[in-house]
């Protein structure tokens, strides 16, 4: 029976045998979970023409379900949710009437064939059903499993390398089979005769000729069994030395599998894999030896499905990948610790320590003296302590990561090697990641090219659409009327369709459909993300052409991706089988000045009459647009939050332009910085501190000095002379720096930033793409709930007890505006802390098996494996950008303040503004203590920010006014302390700290207003919606120095 249902097309592992049978031989209805889809295949091959496929999306199901009820039909019910509509529920639970013969649907009561089967089949990899549910059905999980994959690829290897052994083992599994049959048979017979005959047996002549002929044919299959055996035994030998190429491409399936993590647009289906694995295994090169062929095999399946997928992921997001797939190998290959993995990983530094080194950050310290706890890195700390001129040199060389280490550190390997330079570099992470992959899976995979659309084209058929996910600023579909002209398809010879969705085209989208797969044409399916309602409509419509389409019959389809998972809606189905294509715009200055200048030609610069001035001001506005466009890279130092600036901005500037120049005598600089700077580019704009950017930009660069020649646009790029339309692209190439901060005017550290929170980013993914029932702990002897019950039992035994908020209160007669601000705050820590423990008490519980385990703990666990904060003290919480230990001890230290606070109610010498809740509500207080003493009315009050030359330690007593502030840093650059000024910031110091700030309460007309900048203040490096406050503070320099460089103070990093 088995081997009937592998012919029909079930895989042919233990796990799918076991699972047709309990779907087969099941009492209750069956629900298969069948993410990729072999479980449905194989149904609709095994029940053919007498199966019903039905999906509860289409109009008038319950009449098809009838039908199927009536008939006694077999009926499937394919990708339903983690809900089906309660008016199934009696179909569902079998729940007849009149002695069974009816089944009461809605209003209706239909006669009950018992013929009548149902299958259940959903594409959720992990849903969560109601209790109910599973009581109606039977769950079969289909879900393909490492090793069941790699049994299933072996057996596709072995087909392709050796089909004498594919088919020797196919006849020796069918002889086998027909020998177990014969036995059976005659045991069957010979029992039934036994059971019939009368007292003597021996004197049934026909039953003791029966006996010996059992006995007969039961030597003989003995004898050919054995024979069998040993042939068996000798195939097995030779399928197991193409194992490792199986085994390999199972791991890479499953990281494949897991990308959509990253971006649900990253869908891959089994079915599109096998077929890359069998092209790869049909270009591998020959080898004499079965071991180098082996070898040829592994390194041309790795790489094929490194193609394949790159090809279809964001810039970005490729480097992570490629390093899943060296960590995944290398660990199945026990090459790598899977703890020091894990460390590199997660970077768990010990907080809150001082680095002695000025080469080393804090927190790059506290990972050194982490790491130093572990066997292989003994005495790391010590090392660095002694041969701190060594490890200096190593730590500001140029590529830190292709140097040598210091001592007998150069003789780790590539992974530990890492591990150390996470904490020394932690902006060369990328840079080091690309090398690590190098050095493991070679030169190859980490060279930056990309696939002609030809080559991809190849790759298609009429049942495999192409896929175009779209970046702003490309347009990909040019490729596709290049190639289509070259094979003579195009709208002017009738076979080729062009569909823009939206109003109103999906009828003609379907009609297109439907021709080109009879007739073979061509349909471009443009911006399919436009149209969410019509979307399960096209995927049902593609399964349909696709059937008995014609061979020459192409889909090609583009739409962007959403800007976040939850808001994802193009349906797994169209993605899965789409050979998946991602074009992104060039980055970098000179790439985006250029392209911003290859919006106009030489008859636009041509096209006014003061060709002088609109030369030189349209020439700035592309400088401009390249500038505020490229600065989103920067993170929230660029801008605090991401706008769409694009191409219809500046062109409709230049229309402007040339307007207000043709309309008036001399040039309007003012009206013409406000068009653009307030209602063109400004009109995105949703931040005063971005308008405040955007506004200073324009100042600098569209001044009348512009015309003359005599303005900079930044360091060694002065305004060109007034040149052509070439003579401007050549102008660009010659004259323009290389690639750096300083184009934008912020700070070379504005890189650092930029890269070490990029490889933070890339780490935390990667961290969560490890297998889940594993993480990066796999091979290790902890499991993943070991790891949470031990955080649990840490956090509940360091959290202390509730402020007891009715005895403070008591305590205190007058409640003047800063004690009012110590009983919120003491409140708010109430309800946060009374959050965290019940939660983790719930979480200890469910995992001791004495609660069921809920969505919210399920989440709850997930967080504190993966060091994440979870969302349910988020919300109770302040704004924080640190992993969840760090947060933790950040927690404690503030409960602390509060306690000592809350002793006495006396303000303390210097007041740690981070550590409140509501910073806001701390300065209020300030002002609102100064204007009950001196009468003044609060919306005529300002505060005064006076930074001092001391340090926390320094003060043993508060102001008699205002209050002494500590705990600030500063992005973008530095305070000079001997000169009581903002100065431009040291190399490498990203956060320098600020020295105490004397706040007190002034009125509005005492404030200064000359050689000041306006700072603002926010909770962390996310600026934008963490803002706080804005402190004037002193500066020498122009202040549009530090607007440009994004200077800010921020009250955590």
């Amino acid at each position: 029976m088995i081997a009937s249902w592998n012919n029909e097309g079930l895989p042919s592992d233990r796990m799918s045998a076991e699972n047709a049978t309990i779907l087969t031989y099941s009492s209750r209805w069956p629900l298969m979970i069948d993410p990729q889809l072999q479980g449905i295949k194989w149904i609709k091959q095994k029940y053919g023409e007498e199966l019903t496929v039905l999906r509860l999306t289409v109009r008038g199901y319950l009449d098809v379900i009838e039908r199927c009820v009536v008939n006694g039909k077999i009926l499937l019910i394919e990708n339903i949710g983690e809900t089906v509509d309660a008016v199934l529920d009696p179909l569902l639970g079998r729940m007849l009437v009149k002695k069974g013969r009816c089944l009461r649907m809605g209003e209706k009561e239909i006669d009950y064939n018992p013929n009548f089967q149902l299958i259940l089949q959903t594409k959720l990899a992990n849903p969560h059903y109601k209790p109910e549910m599973q009581a109606q059905t039977t769950l079969i999980n289909f879900t393909v499993t490492r090793d069941g994959l790699e049994e299933q690829l072996l057996a596709e290897v072995v087909k392709a390398e050796r089909p004498d052994l594919e088919k020797q083992k196919a006849d020796l599994t069918t002889e086998q089979n027909r020998f177990k049959i014969t036995l059976k048979l005659l045991e069957d017979d010979l029992l039934s005769r036994l059971s019939s005959a009368g007292e003597n047996v021996l004197e049934d002549a026909s039953l003791v000729l029966n006996l010996e002929k059992t006995k007969k044919t039961a030597a003989e299959v003995e004898i050919k069994v054995r024979e069998s055996r040993k042939t068996s035994e000798a195939i097995d030998i030779a399928f197991e030395s193409y194992r490792s190429a199986a085994e390999r491409a199972s791991i890479l399936y499953f990281i494949l599998n897991d990308l959509h993590k990253i971006n649900p647009i990253y869908q891959f289906s089994l079915k599109a894999f096998t077929t890359v694995f069998k092209d790869a295994i049909a270009k591998t090169p020959p080898a004499d030896k079965l071991k180098d062929r082996v070898t040829n095999l592994i390194e041309s399946i790795t790489f094929a499905v490194h193609m394949y997928t790159t090809r279809g992921l964001f810039e970005k997001d490729k480097l992570i990948f490629m390093a899943q797939m060296a960590i995944q190998i290398l660990l199945h290959a026990k090459e790598i610790d899977p703890s020091e993995l894990d460390f590199l990983l997660r970077f768990p530094y010990t907080p809150n320590l001082t680095s002695p080194f000025d080469f080393l950050s804090n927190s790059g310290w506290g990972g050194i003296k982490a790491l130093a706890n572990m066997d292989e890195f003994r005495a790391l700390d010590k090392d660095i302590e002694g041969s701190a001129k060594r490890w200096r040199k190593l730590t500001e060389s140029e590529c830190p990561e292709r140097e040598k280490m210091p001592g007998e550190w150069k003789n780790k390997n590539a992974l530990q090697r890492l591990c150390i330079m996470r904490c020394l570099r932690p902006d060369r992470m990328t840079y080091a990641i690309r090398f690590f992959v190098e050095e493991k899976l070679g030169a190859r995979y980490v060279e930056a090219r990309t696939v002609e659309f030809a080559r991809s084209f190849e790759e298609s058929s009429a049942s495999t659409p192409v896929f175009f996910i779209l970046s702003a600023g490309v347009d990909p579909l040019k490729d596709v009327e290049k190639l289509g002209k070259k094979m003579r398809y195009s709208s002017d010879y009738g076979n080729f369709y062009n569909v823009s969705l939206g109003q109103g085209q999906e009828v003609v989208a379907e009609a297109a459909m439907d021709v080109a797969c009879k007739e073979g044409h061509w349909v471009i399916l443009q911006n399919i993300h436009l149209v969410a309602k019509w979307l399960p409509t096209l995927e049902k419509k593609m399964e349909a052409t696709q059937e008995g389409a014609h061979g020459n019959y192409r889909l090609f389809i583009s739409g962007e991706p959403a800007p976040s998972a939850e808001y994802h809606i193009i349906p797994q189905g169209i993605l899965e089988s789409a050979i998946k294509i991602t074009n992104e715009p060039p980055t970098g200055m000179l790439a985006n000045v250029h392209k911003a200048l290859d919006n106009f030609n030489q008859e636009t610069l041509e096209m006014c009459g003061k060709e002088a001035e609109f030369k030189a001001i349209l020439f700035s506005l592309c400088y401009f647009h390249a500038v505020v466009a490229e600065r989103r890279k920067f993170g929230p130092q660029g801008w605090n939050r991401s706008y769409p600036f694009n191409v219809g901005d500046l062109t409709i500037s230049v229309y402007v332009l040339y307007n207000y120049l043709e309309a008036n005598n001399r040039v309007p600089w003012e009206d013409l910085r406000y068009l653009f700077g307030e209602i063109m580019y400004g009109g995105h704009i949703t931040d005063d501190w971005d308008r405040r950017l955007c506004r200073t930009y324009l100042e600098e660069f569209m001044q009348p000095e512009l015309v003359d020649g005599d303005l900079n646009f930044a360091t060694g790029f002065p305004a060109p002379p007034n040149l052509d339309y070439v003579g401007y692209h050549n102008y660009i190439d010659d004259n323009l720096p290389s690639e750096s901060p300083h184009l934008y005017g912020l700070h070379p550290n504005a890189e650092i930033g930029f890269l070490t929170t990029l490889s933070e980013q890339a780490f935390k993914t990667i961290f969560e793409l490890q297998p889940r029932d594993s993480g990066a702990s796999s091979g290790s002897s902890i499991s993943r709930e070991d790891v949470v019950k031990s955080i649990i039992d840490d956090f509940l035994d360091k959290l202390p007890e509730e402020f007891n908020m009715l005895e403070l209160m008591a305590r205190v007669e007058d409640r003047t505006p800063f004690i009012i601000v110590a009983f919120q705050e003491c409140e708010r820590m109430n309800v946060l802390v009374r959050e965290v423990k019940r939660s983790l008490r719930e979480l200890l519980l469910g995992l001791k098996g004495e609660l069921t385990i809920t969505t919210d703990m399920e989440t709850l666990e997930g967080s504190l494996f993966f060091d994440q904060v979870p969302d349910n003290w988020t919300k109770r919480a302040y704004p924080s950008m640190y992993g969840l230990q760090s947060w933790f001890a950040d927690l404690l230290i503030r409960i602390k303040e509060l306690e000592a606070w809350s002793n006495d109610f006396n303000l303390p010498s210097s007041v740690w503004l981070a550590g409140f809740f509501n910073p806001q509500s701390f300065l209020t207080a300030i002002m609102q203590q100064t204007a009950r003493k001196n009468e003044w009315p609060l919306d005529k009050m300002c505060l005064s920010c006076d930074v001092t030359k001391k340090w926390k330690e320094d003060f043993s007593a508060p102001p008699r006014e205002g209050a002494y502030v500590n705990g600030l840093f500063m992005e973008g650059a530095r305070w000079d302390v001997n000169v009581g000024s903002i100065a431009s910031s040291l190399m490498k110091e990203l956060f320098p700290q600020m020295p105490v700030i004397y706040i007190k309460a002034i009125t509005q007309d005492k404030q200064e207003t000359k050689n000041i900048y306006e700072c603002p203040v926010y909770k962390t490096r996310t600026r934008g919606p963490t803002f706080v406050w804005t402190f004037n503070l002193k500066t020498k320099e122009k202040s549009a120095k530090w607007t440009l460089g994004g200077v800010c103070l921020l009250l955590q990093v």
